[in-house]
């Protein structure tokens, strides 16, 4: 059976991309030296947050796009074996593009 989330208000969901494994050099970074990604692929996204008369505000980002997002950003859960991560939108750096 698949779990399938939605966030609420201005979350979205994020597959972490991870980090090549060798350096341009040819050297090859132990998962313990890498660091935590900041480049990901947004799976998925709430309906927006709400302004103060209650209207909701649309969200700058949509399913499919690539960003970078802050590094100690959101909340990992782990689903069928894959990392996920539940961010804020306002911890969304840039949309990537190209």
């Amino acid at each position: 059976m698949a779990v399938t989330f939605k966030p609420l208000g201005d979350r979205v969901i994020i597959e972490p991309l991870e980090q090549e494994e060798m350096t341009p050099a040819g050297i090859v970074i132990p998962d313990t030296a890498k660091e935590k990604p900041q480049k990901g692929k947004i799976l998925s996204i709430g309906p927006g947050a709400r302004d103060e008369d209650g209207e909701r505000i649309a969200m700058d980002v949509k399913v499919g796009n690539t960003v970078l997002y802050a590094k100690y950003a959101g909340t990992e859960v782990k689903v069928d074996g894959k990392k996920l991560l539940i961010v804020k939108e306002s911890d969304i750096l840039a949309i990537v593009e190209g």
